[in-house]
């Protein structure tokens, strides 16, 4: 199904790389399950050891900054100190960060934007630097002391493939370094790869929903807790790459503390809610929503949230109980929402007119 779909869309650039994703992660899960993959980890692993790094730094930019909240947070629950931080924040404000034996965590797709290159020539000489990157033959790739590919095949339109591959390198990552990449985290993955194929194989119905739903769209307001602020930081940036739509990202929290005063009748947004922790604050949330008069299109791994379908809220339900594994899955609405909300509009999702795939300058 998912070829053939292929095959029909080779005009469709933005969605031919969305429908791409499940043999992305196939590679990535292949990659770091055969030697050479397993050696860059046991490298990684082997260098904090020996320089009795306690630190572990995210940086990027862009998507590659998002994906670091996730992966800190991931890490930190695993027991590893961690931070995250803009790329352009760190090289100009807060060097002082790497001061003592680091792990720093270079992101970037292509391995070459303008602030990855300039950080790597200003590191000290207490940081192992590991770029997480998808272009081999990059700065990054030949810079870093360890390079993590994602093996996500090119790319040419906004981050979608590399945004899935990325996060799960660092996924990969804070399991080899706890001892838990084995057999059935591998498992896992290959779990997810196939819950991606099924949900690109068959989305028509509740996507014209979602469409319907929301109707034109001038504002948005996406909001998450936990690693899902990732994908939501992620979904606002496709939506004003590629529709010029302008949507915010937010954390939950910080939206009860004054942007909820934004609500009212015609207010819409996307809400994510997974099992976990603050599952309870985020169904309340939408209901609070609704309450003032806005629309919520709420993706979610909770069943019970299915009962919550209203004339203000659409649920779409995400079959990945994994909070961490969620945050990377449920980017696929959003991912379609946006081609599809384009092609209704008359124009093409994820080319760029103002900028480029590879942000060159500061």
């Amino acid at each position: 199904m998912l070829a053939q779909q292929l095959m029909n869309m080779s005009t469709n650039k933005f969605l031919t790389e969305i429908l791409e994703q499940p043999a992305a992660i196939g590679n990535i899960i292949h990659f770091y399950s055969a030697p050479e993959g397993m050696e860059l980890l046991r490298k990684t692993r082997e260098a904090i050891a020996q320089r009795n790094i306690h630190d572990v730094v995210f940086t990027g930019m862009g998507s590659s900054f998002f994906i670091s909240f996730a992966a800190a947070s991931l890490f930190n629950q695993q027991g590893i100190h961690a931070h995250y931080i803009n790329t352009s924040e760190l090289l100009h404000y807060n060097l002082s960060l790497l001061n003592r034996p680091t792990l720093l965590v270079c992101s970037s797709q292509s391995g070459e934007s303008y602030e990855i290159k300039e950080i790597l020539e200003h590191l000290p000489a207490t940081v192992f630097c590991a770029g997480i990157v998808n272009e081999e033959d990059s700065a990054l790739a030949k810079k870093a002391d360890v390079a993590l590919l994602c093996k996500g095949g090119k790319e040419e339109m906004t981050s979608t493939k590399t945004y899935v591959v990325t996060s799960l390198a660092a996924y990969i990552l804070g399991l080899y370094l706890t001892g838990k990449w084995n057999e059935a985290a591998i498992a896992r993955l290959h779990a997810l790869q196939r819950r991606f194929e099924d949900t690109l194989s068959g989305y028509e119905a509740w996507l014209d929903k979602g469409l319907n739903f929301l109707g034109d769209i001038t504002t948005l307001q996406i909001i998450a807790r936990g690693p899902a602020y990732s994908t939501a930081s992620q979904s606002a940036l496709m939506f004003k790459e590629a529709t010029h739509i302008a949507a915010t990202g937010i954390l939950g929290g910080e939206f009860r503390h004054g942007p909820m005063e934004m609500v009212s009748q015609g207010f819409k947004s996307i809400l994510f809610a997974s099992e976990g922790k603050t599952l309870e604050q985020s169904l309340k949330m939408a209901e609070d929503i609704t309450r003032f008069g806005g629309k919520v299109w709420l993706i979610t791994n909770a069943k019970a949230a299915l009962n919550r379908q209203s004339e203000h809220i659409v649920p779409v339900y995400i079959d990945e109980q994994d909070e961490f594994l969620f945050s990377i899955q449920s980017i696929i609405p959003v991912q379609l929402f946006i081609d599809a909300y384009a092609k209704r509009h008359g124009f093409e999702a994820g080319s760029f007119s103002r900028g480029a795939k590879v942000t060159m300058t500061e």
